[in-house]
């Protein structure tokens, strides 16, 4: 047995480690327990286990920190086929015989099996979205379970959804260290046998009402019901209860419009302004008894495109993002602990950005919880395949489908990015096959979520999209300002431009009247060593640094053909030197010079403070 049990208390609403707080922000209750903390592990080089009694463990491993980071106290960033993880689960004895016990995981790189004593029990292929365990037949009251779990992870495969993970020895580049196995908080809950198992939030500006749609699970009798209580702050604005029957439950929820603007506008979510609206939902039986309750949230608030102008609640926004990674020195793609997920967004924010483009990453549910609740936007963007086959198509479509239903109740997700510089589709031009298959997943993502634009392939070759994005990354501000103040702007950027080499857009674009956003941008590097770091141009101080951005930023804010922009990037990334912060987050330049240059605030007198990166 594992030398690391625990037992489920159901008092525990917190995560004993600290890593994380609740997992799942839509659906709150109290009976959980996070699976955090040190588990038995073995590496796995050639991959050639299949089942745990082959295996001989190796030593302890600190989950959710992947065995690539120096967290996980592993630290092994060479090449293997896949890791094995085990730990013990004590079983509440009181768990009673109406109540179901789940295995949750957030995310486990790339394909997962996972045993309870010996038994296979559940397996899930794709490294950023959830998959659950029942253990119910299993979790007899009291007993004491094993947990294994082997994850496979080839690192040399190309046609999986691998985002920023390098497939070469040394991270080089813009790519990074790997990332195998569990790198989101595992959790055990205990629920009621009849259970809501989903939700899915979403709103309507112009009908002022809220959609709302819930799963019913388990044995539900046809008297159940369902109540749904909204509160804008203290005043309650929906107490509703509602027939689950069919256990689909799919309800277009008014509001009563408030009538005057300002009642309208108070209950709005948009940066500066990010009001939710709490909810508590009951699963009712037979008397009135309630048989589940948890709490969640949602808000009000449209995002939109008009022509070429980007429309939030009815108003054009200009977009002022920054590119991130949401990578951490120590811990790769997982947060150190909550507190720097919320810290992200708050630095993000306090550098005058109201928007992040999250590259190239499934980003953990925590950091959108803090984006909701703070008043951040983003731009979700699905990890590359870089590979065009059938295996490819597969593995991204059935991931990103994943993605938007895990992801689309967020308030603060404002746009879908499918593809990032024709990654995995390289022959763009030349290949119908490739055309058709991004046009289909733009399309694919406009039917599972109608609400939201859809960046089709960010950066160049757009063949179907609601906003054009380019990445441009010229660093002198005169010749970046006559590229985007030149006559007849959109012919000459749509038609004669190649940025990457490449053209801003193929086939049937003919009107141009997209929303155009500059969406990266800058890339300097603040380093002097010009082969230990990477970066598209370099500075060698952050005075130096500060006096490029300013003339860069001044540039990109005052082109009127730009509904928004997006500078690379927020933080330092292993080897890519080019963030507004270090790694560890320490500002290069005082944070209220950056907001100056997102034109927030007058601009701070540069004083010696900001050769050292520090607030002056």
């Amino acid at each position: 047995k594992s030398h690391y049990p625990c037992r489920l208390d159901m008092a525990n609403d917190s995560d004993a480690t600290g890593v994380h707080g609740y997992p799942r922000p839509f659906l709150r209750r109290p009976g959980w327990l996070s699976l955090n903390g040190p588990w038995d592990f073995a590496l796995d080089p050639r991959g050639r286990h299949a089942h745990p009694r082959e295996l001989a463990w190796q030593g302890p491993i600190l989950v959710p920190f992947a065995p690539e980071t120096a967290r996980s106290g592993v630290g092994e960033r060479g090449y293997f086929q896949a890791c094995w993880y085990r730990r013990g689960i004590l079983v509440p004895p009181d768990l009673a015989p109406d109540e179901r016990l789940f295995l949750h995981f957030g995310a486990v790189d790339h394909l997962a099996t996972v045993w309870i004593d010996g038994a296979q029990v559940a397996s899930h292929e794709g490294g950023y979205t959830p998959f659950s365990v029942d253990l119910t037949q299993l979790a007899r009251p009291g007993a004491a379970l094993e947990l294994v779990v082997r994850a496979a992870d080839d690192p040399h495969r190309l046609a999986k959804p691998r985002g920023k993970q390098d497939w070469q020895w040394h991270p080089h580049s813009i790519w990074y260290p790997r990332t195998t196995g569990i790198w989101q908080t595992v959790w055990l809950e205990r629920v009621p046998d009849v259970h809501v198992s989903r939700v899915r939030w979403s709103s309507n500006l112009h009908r002022w009402e809220i959609g709302f749609a819930a799963t019913v699970a388990g044995d539900a009798q046809p008297d159940t019901r369902l109540r749904l209580r909204l509160l804008g702050g203290d005043r309650l604005l929906v107490d509703d209860i509602y027939d689950c029957t069919y256990r689909e439950i799919h309800r277009r929820i008014p509001l009563g419009d408030p009538g005057i603007d300002d009642a309208r506008n108070e209950l709005l979510w948009s940066p500066g302004a990010p009001t939710l609206l709490d909810a508590r939902v009951e699963l009712l039986g037979r008397g009135g008894r309630v048989l589940d309750a948890f709490d969640s949230y949602t808000a009000i608030r449209t995002i939109s495109v008009q022509r070429d102008q980007i429309l939030l609640n009815g108003r054009p926004i200009r977009l002022r993002m920054v590119l991130d990674q949401g990578y951490w020195p120590d811990t790769g793609m997982t947060a150190p602990d909550d507190d720097a997920l919320r810290r992200d967004v708050e630095l993000a924010l306090a550098m005058g950005f109201n928007g992040v483009r999250k590259h190239q990453k499934i980003e953990d549910p925590r950091y959108l919880h803090w984006a909701d609740r703070l008043g951040l936007l983003v731009w979700e963007e699905m990890p590359s395949a870089y590979r065009f086959t059938a295996d490819s198509v597969q593995r991204l479509t059935r991931e990103w489908m994943r993605v938007i239903a895990r992801d689309s109740s967020h308030p603060c997700i404002i746009a879908w990015v499918p593809f990032n510089e024709s990654w995995g589709v390289p022959n763009l031009p030349d290949n119908p096959a490739e055309r058709h298959y991004v046009t289909a997943l733009y399309h694919l993502t406009k039917t599972l979520d109608p609400n939201r634009p859809v960046v089709g392939n960010d950066g160049w070759e757009s063949v179907a999209t609601d906003i054009v994005g380019i990445h441009d990354y010229e660093c002198d501000p005169t010749r970046m300002e006559s590229r985007y103040q030149s006559p007849n702007v959109r012919t000459n950027l749509y038609e004669r431009e190649r940025f990457g080499g490449r053209a801003l857009v193929l086939g049937a674009f003919t009107e141009f009247t997209h929303p155009v956003v500059l969406s990266e941008f800058g890339g300097i590097a603040l380093s002097p060593d010009e082969g230990a770091t990477w970066g598209y141009s370099r500075t060698s101080t952050p005075r130096q640094l500060e006096r490029r951005l300013r003339a860069l930023f001044e540039v990109v804010r005052r082109q009127d053909i730009l509904a928004g922009y997006c500078y690379t990037q927020f933080a330092d990334t292993y080897q890519e030197a080019n963030g507004l912060l270090y790694a560890d987050r320490t500002p290069k330049v005082p944070l209220a010079r950056l907001a100056a240059l997102n034109g927030l605030g007058p601009p701070t007198p540069h004083d010696d403070h900001g050769e050292h990166g520090q607030e002056g």
